[in-house]
Parts: structure tokens; C-alpha cells; sequence
């Protein structure tokens, strides 16, 4: 598929063909493209917690599902025959830029202007996504309530340096097609040539 199709035909898909799993190749190519993805310093600080077993989803949901309000939570409802969880490791990058080349040996955080290892992770998940497209696969990237992160951590035995960013679920799509343009914002509300107000 043409890069510019897998861009316009991806969008968040919630219901899937739960019958149908997943061949294992596509899973590793949705892996592989992910751990391409850029990150400052080379860091990869990144790891990516691979649940395609539905005992395991099902335990997911237990673990991320919040003492109250969890029908407002797809990660206590989700239904798919895999999902990938997507973990940042800041530690990495202050280990990276500590050594001598980079000149930050205090391992500060102050001086980041943005937390580049969920920023970088974000960046692995959405060459899921288009990936995802391109093999004909739905997807769909949701959040997973912070006060839960410690269930979760003990359910998969996932180290405390490594923090969810949310989560992708994957799927053969049982979603009918729909048309976003009236939703989507106008071009000219969102991209601004040269200053803000021309």
C-alpha cells in the first residue's frame, strides 16, 4: 500500500474479529518497525509488553481496570486478539546523556524540554499504527489509568523504570467504514504559515 493511503486510511478501530488471530509475521512486523523508530541520542529507551493470548488480555483488563469508573476506560473494556503495550525508560536517556559527549552528567531533568522518552515511545507507537494499516489491520491506542500502573506492573512482572504510555490494541476490523472529513479540523484552523495570525 502507498504511503499516502496507509496515512489516510488509518484511524482508531474499537471492535474487531476476535475469531480471527494475528499471524505471527505481522505481529513481528509491527515490532520490528516500532524499535525503528527515532529517539533522541539513540536511546530506545523503549520496551513493548506483547499480550496476544486472551488469558493474558483478560488479565490485563483486571489490572488496569480503576476502583470506579472503569466503563469510562477502553483499557478495562478492550476486546482484541492482541494487544501491545508501549513502555518508556527515562533512566535510559539520563543514563545517555550523562555520558561524556552529551555533557549532562547531573542527570537533571530540569533542563529537557520535553519528556523525550514518552515523546520517542509515542513515535514507535504510531509507526505501529501505520503498520498496522498496511497489513489490514485495525488499531486502536488508549490510556490506561495512572493509579493502576503498580496492578499492572505486578501482573506482567514490568521493572518500575519502565512507565506505560497507553496501549495498542489490534485487530481484523468489524467496524464499518466511516467518513472523518466532517469531523477532522480544517487545515487552515491548525497549520499557520510564517506567524500565527497571517
Amino acid at each position: 500500500m502507498e504511503l499516502q493511503d496507509v496515512i489516510r486510511k488509518r484511524r482508531m478501530v474499537r471492535t474487531y474479529d476476535l475469531s480471527r488471530p494475528i499471524p505471527r509475521a505481522i505481529v513481528d512486523r509491527l515490532l520490528q518497525n516500532a524499535v525503528r523508530a527515532p529517539s533522541a541520542g539513540f536511546s530506545q529507551g523503549w520496551a513493548f509488553l506483547v499480550l496476544d493470548d486472551q488469558e493474558d488480555i483478560d488479565k490485563f483488563r483486571r489490572a488496569v481496570t480503576p476502583e470506579q469508573g472503569a466503563e469510562g476506560w477502553l483499557a478495562a473494556n478492550v476486546a482484541a486478539p492482541l494487544i501491545i503495550v508501549p513502555m518508556s525508560n527515562r533512566e535510559v536517556y539520563l543514563d545517555r546523556y550523562a555520558e561524556p559527549e552529551k555533557g549532562h552528567t547531573d542527570r537533571d531533568t530540569s533542563w529537557w524540554p520535553a519528556p523525550y522518552w514518552d515523546i520517542d515511545t509515542g513515535m514507535a507507537t504510531m509507526s505501529m499504527l501505520l503498520t498496522a494499516v498496511d497489513q489490514g489491520l485495525g488499531a486502536c491506542f488508549f490510556g490506561i489509568p495512572r493509579p493502576t500502573y503498580p496492578s499492572f506492573r505486578a501482573a506482567f512482572g514490568v521493572p518500575d523504570a519502565f512507565t506505560p504510555i497507553g496501549a495498542v490494541s489490534f485487530g481484523y476490523s468489524e467496524e464499518p467504514a466511516h467518513d472523518l472529513r466532517a469531523r477532522r479540523r480544517r487545515t487552515e484552523e491548525v497549520i499557520h504559515w510564517r506567524r500565527w495570525d497571517s
